[in-house]
């Protein structure tokens, strides 16, 4: 079997009795379990150069902690380091799923048509020393050579060659990392195909403790290779069941999904109930379901936009300093290629993709023609629906609150369905609270099932086979010229509570197991299995 000389990190722990999902797997020294339950990785990816950050958190001891990534080429120091984590959280949030909320203008002040109405897409702007490690004795014997090593922050690293599967295999063992039954199989074409292995361990006196949640330093490293993929297959060792995986690329004017797996875009646009505002993540979760569902092995196309822009906006856009720290200033120097910084438009695509236990291949990347979708563009009056081929990336998942107008009407030709920000008598009442964007970053935290797809939707989704409707009543009359539900006007708006984004799996004693995937040009989030919402 041919290997794509890609990435994977392969983080190798004690397999749970039951794990409903997983994140990818550690090697912990001894019999200790590591527990990850925040992964997030960003790839640049350009002409043949690929640049890797990645940032995991994990709960429990780090002594002899360490992480497996095969890589395409022997790494050295200088290709290699560490970054802050800031710029994690923001490439997550501008790429996530956004609920926003408008409210319907007044009919009257001056009559327009609502399909040149510069402002109603607009909406209120969010506030927005470890000893060396050393090959044992029988290193030679077992065909494992180390490569190079080098210290980087709080990591030792070394990088690894090996010529058979069982010599790395017993290689780690006998440094006293405990592996997954079943792991040797899955090292087995990475070996074959001559990738080496970066492993990185941790130093415990330079890491910081919070609530018994080590926090790692971020690493970045880059490297060449002709072709783009993510071998997802290695993580497979230590899943009992369906595992979901958010991809987010980040490349020079390019948008990108899978070449061996259908394609398909989210239900975007979507008028939603007034409820929703409580349950987003949950609402979402359920909506993607029912995608997947209707679209059996298909990789969700979750966002593709320019990355230095974005309406709505749940926070700053990225910004030429972002790009540098993720990799810019070394993006430009694969095979062929342009130094694209500082002129470079990125755009930052997101998929999401859903597997079981016995995926046949593993996800490989082409280059897609732009589409827009998901904003506040009427045509003929009606509101865009689905995503459209275009000459440029708009596409979002997006969902809108809407209320209707509710205050006197005193033209004889009032015009509705044209939407915008709160009223100014709405804005002036004591206890309320501008909305702000909401992203979905909760994802890996919410309920399946908690929320009734049909029910929190005010219009059909065909391209699901959704028809609206509530088990307690018929699904709320779309408001007047827009053919769209409305919510009737609030009188108040609650605080927005603020959530994380992480990545946790269960066992029966309802303990956390966790692991990293990660693969070229992306950004992996993993979730638990949840039921899927009926």
């Amino acid at each position: 079997m041919r290997l794509v000389p890609s990435l994977v990190v392969a983080v190798l722990a004690l397999a749970p009795a039951t794990a409903d999902a997983f994140c990818g797997f550690y090697v912990a020294g001894g019999d200790q379990q590591m527990f990850n339950d925040a992964t997030q990785v960003v790839l640049m990816r350009s002409g043949t150069r690929t640049v890797l950050s990645m940032q995991n958190n994990y709960k429990g001891p780090p002594t002899d902690f360490a992480m497996v990534i095969p890589v395409p080429v022997v790494l050295h120091e200088g290709d290699v380091k560490t970054l802050t984590k800031e710029v994690f959280a923001q490439v997550e949030a501008m790429g996530a799923p956004r609920l926003v909320e408008y409210w319907e203008q007044d009919p009257c002040p001056s009559p327009r048509d609502s399909s040149d109405c510069p402002n109603c897409g607009s909406a209120p702007p969010m506030s927005m020393s470890m000893p060396d490690p050393s090959p044992p004795k029988e290193a030679k014997d077992l065909g494992v050579t180390i490569e190079a090593k080098f210290t980087v922050g709080e990591y030792q690293v070394v990088i690894l060659s090996a010529k058979e599967a069982t010599g790395l295999d017993t290689w780690l063992r006998q440094e006293h990392y405990k592996i997954p039954a079943g792991a040797e199989p899955l090292l087995r074409p990475y070996v074959e195909s001559g990738m080496k292995f970066f492993v990185a361990k941790v130093d415990p006196t330079k890491v910081a403790f919070v609530d018994g949640r080590a926090s790692l330093s971020p690493l970045r490293f880059h490297y060449d290779t002709d072709e783009f993929a993510l071998p997802i297959r290695l993580g497979l060792a230590n899943s009992s069941g369906t595992q979901d995986l958010i991809v987010n690329i980040l490349a020079p004017r390019q948008r990108y999904e899978v070449a061996n797996y259908p394609n398909v875009t989210i239900p975007t646009n979507l008028d939603v109930d007034a409820k929703v505002k409580d349950t987003f993540g949950a609402f979402y979760a359920a909506l993607f379901d029912r995608t997947v569902e209707q679209n059996p092995g298909a990789v969700v196309t979750e966002y593709a936009w320019q990355a230095t822009t974005c309406d709505p906006c749940p926070g700053p856009a990225l910004d030429q300093s972002h790009f540098l720290t993720l990799g810019a200033d070394v993006l430009g120097g694969g095979k062929g290629e342009v130094l694209p910084y500082p002129n470079a438009d990125f755009v930052l695509t997101r998929l999401h993709a859903r597997y079981g236990t016995t995926m046949k291949d593993d996800l490989r990347f082409k280059a897609a023609s732009p589409i827009v979708g998901g904003r506040e563009h009427r045509i003929n009056g009606q509101l865009e629906e689905r995503a459209t081929k275009a000459d440029h990336n708009n596409f979002q998942g997006r969902y809108a609150i809407r209320y209707a107008w509710s205050g006197p009407i005193r033209c004889e030709k009032p015009v509705r369905g044209v939407w915008g920000g709160p009223p100014p008598e709405l804005a002036r009442r004591p206890g309320f609270v501008p909305p702000a964007v909401k992203p979905a970053l909760d994802l890996a935290f919410v309920s399946r099932g908690s929320v009734q797809l049909a029910s929190a939707v005010l219009h059909d989704v065909p391209e699901i086979d959704l028809r609206a409707g509530t088990s307690k009543g018929q699904a709320s009359p779309p408001g007047p010229a827009s053919g769209r539900g409305v919510a009737p006007a609030p009188t108040s708006d609650p605080p927005q509570k603020k959530s994380g984004c992480g990545c946790q799996t269960a066992d029966r004693n309802g303990q956390l197991v966790g692991a990293l995937l990660v693969g070229a040009s992306l950004l992996i989030t993993r979730r638990r299995r949840r039921p899927r919402d009926a």
